[in-house]
C-alpha cells in the first residue's frame, strides 16, 4: 500500500540535490580598487601639462639656483656646499611631490565634487589613499631621477656604488612617500578651499625646509633648537637619509649627531607612517559638509 509513496520520495530528493548553485561574483578588494584608482590618478596627472611641468621643475630649479649661489668649499675635502644642498634637496623634492601635491590635490577633489561622486561608488577611503600613493610613487621616482641628474651634471654629486646605499635609498624613499602622502591627506582637511590648502602647505613646507637644514649646509650651522623642532617631522630625516646615500662616509661629521642615525631615520619615518594613517582616517571627509 505504501510502496508507491516511498518510491516517489527519492526522486523528489534527487531533483532537489541536482539544483544548480548560484554563481557568486567576488567584488574587487580595497587594494585592487586602489591600484585601479592609481591608474586613473596617473592619467589625470599627466594630461595636465602645466601641473606636470610645475611639479617637476620647481624643486629642480630651486636646487639649481641655490646650489649655484651657495656653492663653495666645506670643512671636508672633496665635498662642496652645493653637493650638500643637492643631496638634501633630492629628499626635499619627494616631500614636494607627496605632501604638497597631495594636500592641494585632495582639497581640489573635494572642492570640485570629485570626492562626493566617488563616495557614491563602492570605493572605500583606503582605496582612494592607495590610489594617491601610486600617483606619488611614480611622480616622486621621476622627480628623484631628474634632480639626481641635475646634481650629478652640475654639482659633481656621485651616485652610490655600494649596494647597501641603494637599499637605504629604497627604504627611505618608500617610507618617505607613504608618510608624507598620508600627512598630506590629513592636512587637506585643515583648509576649506584649494587656495587655503596651498597657503597652509607652502608655509609648513617652507618653514620645515629652513629648520631641517635643506637650505643651510651643513645643518650644524643651524641653532640646535631649530633642529630639535625639525626632528619631530619627516623632512629632516628624509634629507638626512638621502645625504647618507649621496655623500661620502666622511660627510657624516657634518651632521648634528656626528652619525647618519639610520635606525632612527627608519623609526621616525615608520612612526609617521602609522600616525599619518590614523590622522588621515580620522580627518578625511568626502565633502565640505560638517
Amino acid at each position: 500500500m505504501t510502496t508507491g509513496t516511498s518510491g516517489a520520495s527519492p526522486q523528489a530528493g534527487g531533483s532537489a540535490t541536482r539544483n544548480p548553485r548560484k554563481a557568486v561574483v567576488a567584488l574587487p578588494g580595497p587594494l585592487s580598487l586602489g591600484l585601479a584608482r592609481g591608474g586613473t590618478e596617473l592619467r589625470q596627472f599627466f594630461r595636465n601639462k602645466e601641473q606636470v611641468v610645475f611639479t617637476f621643475s620647481l624643486p629642480a630649479v630651486l636646487m639649481l639656483l641655490l646650489g649655484s649661489i651657495l656653492d663653495g668649499p666645506t670643512p671636508l675635502d672633496g665635498v662642496t656646499s652645493g653637493q650638500l644642498l643637492a643631496a638634501g634637496m633630492i629628499g626635499s623634492g619627494i616631500v614636494s611631490t607627496s605632501f604638497n601635491s597631495i594636500a592641494t590635490g585632495v582639497s581640489a577633489d573635494r572642492e570640485t565634487g570629485a570626492l562626493k561622486r566617488l563616495r557614491g561608488t563602492p570605493m572605500p577611503s583606503a582605496s582612494y589613499f592607495v590610489g594617491k600613493m601610486v600617483l606619488v610613487a611614480v611622480s616622486s621616482l621621476a622627480q628623484t631621477v631628474l634632480m639626481a641628474a641635475v646634481a650629478v651634471l652640475l654639482f659633481g654629486l656621485k651616485l652610490p656604488s655600494d649596494p647597501a646605499k641603494w637599499l637605504t635609498l629604497l627604504w627611505v624613499f618608500a617610507l618617505g612617500i607613504v608618510s608624507c602622502t598620508l600627512l598630506g591627506i590629513a592636512v587637506s582637511s585643515l583648509a576649506k578651499s584649494t587656495n587655503g590648502a596651498v597657503a597652509v602647505v607652502q608655509m609648513l613646507y617652507l618653514v620645515l625646509q629652513f629648520i631641517s637644514g635643506v637650505f643651510v649646509s651643513p645643518i650644524t650651522n643651524l641653532p640646535k633648537v631649530m633642529v630639535d623642532v625639525a626632528s619631530f617631522f619627516p623632512l629632516k630625516w628624509i634629507c638626512q637619509g638621502f645625504r647618507s646615500v649621496f655623500l661620502p662616509d666622511g660627510a657624516v661629521r657634518m651632521e648634528m649627531a656626528g652619525t647618519w642615525e639610520l635606525p632612527r631615520v627608519a623609526l621616525v619615518l615608520a612612526v609617521w607612517c602609522v600616525a599619518g594613517a590614523v590622522l588621515a582616517r580620522l580627518t578625511f571627509r568626502w565633502t565640505d559638509a560638517k
